[in-house]
């Protein structure tokens, strides 16, 4: 299965939820916004998200400065 992440194709061994997928990809949970297929979603419904093949997502970082 494969998947878009921010316009690169990740290919998947196994079906997983959205919050799996960006655990697994080392991201700092706490600091991002997901959107999936062209939606925003919130962090409470990761887990209930069942990547599917060729499902868009979208992963912005929160970055502080000054």
């Amino acid at each position: 299965m494969e998947v878009v992440l921010n316009g690169n194709i990740e290919k998947l061994d196994k079906e997983m939820n959205l919050s799996e997928f960006l655990f697994s990809k080392g991201l700092n949970l706490d600091s991002i916004i997901v959107e999936h297929n062209e939606t925003i979603v919130k962090k409470q419904e990761w887990e209930r998200i069942v990547l599917q093949d060729k499902d868009s997502l979208e992963v912005l970082k929160f970055v502080g400065g000054g």
